[in-house]
């Protein structure tokens, strides 16, 4: 009998007590002294530590090495930019598996290939048959040089950061991957794993220096787990397994790739693979699987079958090569089985936590007839009785982090909670009256409000934005043939026709520029107006194709604190094209500083807007507290003489325009769009703005602008809050002096004394941490939401944030305030002074201030900054009159 290989942990293993067994030609621990369900559980609450060095780590180099990996791999491995890696798998000809592989990319000359254990001498072998093919390869075993390990779980963040000595610990995003020191040795850290868990990483390092990080992990409170929780985790999370999911099936053919859910994110099409082996059977299983997705079923016969999880609704065990029965007809396999553990979640909504309850269910994955959709029935034979089941769309879900969340299927058929239409309707209305005039003095008379993107309007601003023409209608559009007069469609627009005149005026005064555009309704609308109107400029002189998309986009990535709307995620996604290298959206981010996530690395910036050359550039985040660099921006597109658009969303810090923050087109930018109830004084709109001439060559990008403002993005622009701006803008024309340094003070004034108060501040000290109206605080991993439900339990409301390391707003470890409201209700540097110690006392003590934050409050009141006093009471007491 042939010797099982030892990892380098093997003694580890034994002296935990493992019990040891042979898994692919290693001697492996299944389970510890703990017990495979505890290990599940402890890795689902805490942080599970495996040991996967017995997988093949190949190393691919040369200058053929991509050419190679394109042929032999289903995935595109040309998409791959240094320290990310990709999911992908090793092909036959007739499109079925022969493994399932990682692909990581931590160097610009190498690649490695992780691969099964039980397959690495196969795997090796296949490669080596086309290595001749492709001349410059250099393929090495490393599998016994390089250990792996896997930490995966809630709590593995916190463990791994804290034994690193330099580096940091990958982006937080699925597949990136970083290189760090720990005492000394290189470790290469992935974000990948096969638990499901949204916080795993997986580890590379010398073998000389392997246990030094298991014991350092330990040490910190990982749990080592064994391949026995490994394959429960997987089968909870839907991940498959060589074997089983990929392979053979149990009657003994061959799986095909596209069976498996994953394969729509390990294989690729793309034209930089050319004709890759087995690429034809690919695309066949491809076509079927695309029908099939949408209940056509006519191209079957080349995906019959497809991978779906299963949960048993009956008492019993679903175990591998178990038959699979429809109405009485057999329908599939069984491909993987079993009982797993899981934690009991208690609270609702954003108040989920794992309980210390755990329960079991049956699971599993069946290879089924492909038409066979979620919720329909099946019955599985297990031990001569058929027990039922249920196809399932999934059985876990991750995307709340940090911790992963066990889905039941009778938790996706709960009725969702009705609100019956009352019979007592008058009561109704004293209720919705009294409630609502109770939540306006708590909000305006008892709390304070420190939630960056909000703003309370002056006494006439809400009076006017209720005022006629509040519901009316004014479309109207330039026509050249009248001269470019603005045509109204509608009659009585007399007065908003002035409205909107003056409006757009005061607005070129304010922003320094020659064109408005107001009829937008908020800064999501004004940007997706600007997107609209690049696309149909960039095809202005082809109006018979199909309209081409924006090519590369350069922005502040979401995670990085940019804005929702210029994610390909948000409004930019219909208007950017999908990158043929990167086979998604052509979004290039912003670099930032490596001492400073909140601050763009403008030498980086540089070189990739040389190599990308962008279309479009997109400034402004709603996590900003440093002045956006469009100048220097402004200076790098003029030096490469690139044709490419410059847009500033400004709809954090409209407000702030002006010599003590920023002069946008002054410091070069084509757009500037934004929300004008931010720090700027309302109402709830959006605008765009340019300073182009009629002469000036992208006059007809303006003008475009207009076209997709209206017809092209709305109809009724709403004319209450159109006449409610228009004195918002005469106030902010009349106070903005006073009111824009009185905030920029205010910031730096708030930062300094929640840092003296012991508090964590996000930012640069020498600038007293912010340059806006924002500050940041950071209060721990995850604990963001707590800490602000807190806080809005002591009248102090604000809103908690994801840092730029974290991943995901569940995960959320800071908090996200702003001075602008109350700095127009009064309060100055030391009231904030005061305020920071009542947050301080709420976050590090524990402390109940309610009480005093009320009394607090009350001496902030009045509105400053707005014209106000006995000279307006007529017009006021007029308007409410007419209510």
């Amino acid at each position: 009998m042939e010797q099982l290989l030892k990892t380098a942990f093997y003694e580890k293993h034994v002296s935990l007590g493992a019990k040891m067994v042979e898994f692919g030609g290693w001697d492996m621990p299944v389970q510890y002294e703990t017990g495979i369900v505890q290990e599940h559980l402890n890795t689902r609450k805490l942080a599970g530590l495996f040991d996967v060095s017995h997988m093949g780590r190949f190393i691919v180099g040369g200058p053929a090495a991509l050419d190679f990996l394109q042929h032999v791999l289903t995935n595109n491995a040309a998409a791959l930019e240094i320290e990310e890696s990709q999911y992908t798998m090793i092909q036959d000809e007739s499109g079925g598996a022969i493994d399932d592989a990682y692909l990581y990319r931590f160097l610009k000359e190498e690649y490695l290939l992780v691969v099964n254990a039980s397959n690495r001498e196969k795997d090796w072998q296949h490669l080596l048959g086309f290595k001749e093919k492709f001349g410059r390869v250099q393929i090495e075993d490393r599998t016994r040089q390089l250990c792996m390990l896997s930490l995966q779980g809630p709590k593995s963040k916190e463990f791994l950061s804290g034994i690193m000595d330099t580096g940091h610990l990958p982006e937080p995003l699925r597949n990136s991957l970083s290189t760090v020191q720990i005492h000394g040795s290189r470790v290469l850290i992935a974000r990948t794993g096969y638990t499901g868990e949204p916080i795993c990483f997986e580890l590379f390092v010398d073998r000389k220096d392997a246990l030094m990080i298991w014991d350092l992990l330990v040490q910190k409170g990982a749990v080592p787990v064994g391949l026995g929780a490994r394959d429960t985790l997987r089968l909870e999370a839907g991940l498959p397994l060589y074997g089983h999911e990929l392979g053979l099936d149990p009657a003994g053919n061959s799986i095909p790739i596209f069976a498996c859910n994953l394969a729509r994110f390990a294989v690729s099409f793309s034209a930089l693979k050319g004709e890759f082996f087995g690429r034809g059977a690919l695309a066949r299983q491809f076509e079927a699987f695309k029908k099939i997705v949408d209940r056509d079923y006519d191209l079957m016969k080349d995906l019959p079958r497809l991978i779906q999880p299963i949960e048993l609704q009956d008492k019993g065990i679903a175990r591998a090569g178990a038959p699979v029965y429809s109405g009485g007809k057999p329908v599939g396999f069984v491909t993987s089985g079993t009982m797993v553990p899981y934690w009991q979640s208690e609270g609702r909504g954003l108040a989920t936590a794992q309980s210390d309850d755990r329960q079991m269910r049956a699971i599993g994955l069946a290879l089924v007839d492909s038409n066979l959709v979620e919720g329909d029935q099946i019955e599985i034979e297990i031990r001569g009785k058929n027990i039922r089941a249920v196809v399932v769309p999934y059985l876990l879900r991750n995307e709340a982090p940090p911790c992963c969340w066990p889905i039941r299927y009778e938790q996706l058929r709960e009725e969702k909670m009705t609100i019956q239409a009352g019979d007592q309707t008058t009561d109704n209305v004293r209720t919705l009256i009294e409630k609502a005039a109770a939540n306006t003095v708590w909000r305006q008379k008892e709390c304070i409000n420190l939630i960056p993107s909000e703003q309370s309007y002056s006494a006439m601003t809400r009076l006017l934005s209720i005022m006629d023409p509040v519901g009316r209608y004014a479309e109207h559009k330039q026509v050249k043939a009248f001269k470019e007069a603005d045509i109204f469609y509608y009659q009585g627009t007399e007065f908003i026709s002035e409205v909107e005149w003056l409006l757009q005026a005061e607005l070129q005064k304010y922003l320094a520029c020659t064109e408005v555009e107001t009829r937008v309704i908020s800064g999501q609308m004004a940007n997706v107006a600007v997107f609209s109107a690049l696309v149909d400029y960039l095809n202005r002189a082809d109006r018979k194709s199909e309209q081409r998309r924006i090519r590369k986009v350069m922005n502040n990535h979401i995670i990085k604190g940019g804005h929702l709307s210029a994610q390909p995620m948000g409004a930019l996604r219909d208007f950017v094209m999908r990158d043929p290298k990167w086979e998604k959206p052509a979004a290039i981010n912003f670099p930032v500083l490596a001492d400073n996530p909140y601050q763009i690395d403008m030498e980086v910036c540089r070189e990739l807007i040389f190599e990308h050359r962008p279309e479009l550039i997109i400034l402004g985040k709603s996590m900003i507290i440093h002045r956006e660099p469009v100048a220097e921006i402004r200076a790098v597109i003029d030096e490469l003489g690139l044709d490419c658009i410059l847009m500033y969303d400004m709809a954090h810090v409209l407000g702030l325009i002006g010599p003590y923050f920023q002069q946008p087109f002054k410091e070069g930018a084509d757009i500037v769009t934004g929300s004008t109830h931010k720090t700027f004084f309302g109402t709830q709109r959006g605008i765009v703005a340019a300073n182009y001439s009629e002469d000036d060559l992208h006059y007809d990008f303006w003008e475009a602008i207009q076209r997709r403002s209206f017809p092209g993005s709305l109809s009724n622009h709403h004319l209450g809050t159109l006449l409610g701006l228009l004195l918002a803008v005469y106030e902010m024309n009349y106070f903005k002096d006073g009111y824009q340094q009185a905030v920029l003070n205010n910031a730096k004034s708030f930062a300094m004394a929640l840092k003296d108060c012991g508090l964590d501040v996000a930012g640069d000290p020498a600038i007293s941490f912010t340059e806006t109206h924002q500050v940041i605080l950071n209060v721990g991993y995850a604990k963001g939401a707590e800490i602000a439900g807190r806080l809005e339990d002591n009248n102090i409301v604000l809103n908690y944030q994801a840092a730029p390391d974290e991943e995901g707003f569940t995960a959320s470890g800071s908090l996200r305030t702003g001075v602008q409201e109350m700095t127009r209700f009064g309060m100055g540097q030391k009231d904030f002074g005061e305020l920071a110690q009542f947050m301080a006392d709420v976050i590090l003590k524990g402390k109940d201030v309610q009480e005093e934050v009320r009394g607090f409050r009350q001496r902030f009141l009045d509105m400053q900054y707005c014209f106000s006093g006995k000279e307006y009471e007529r017009q006021i007491e007029a308007l409410h009159r007419l209510i």
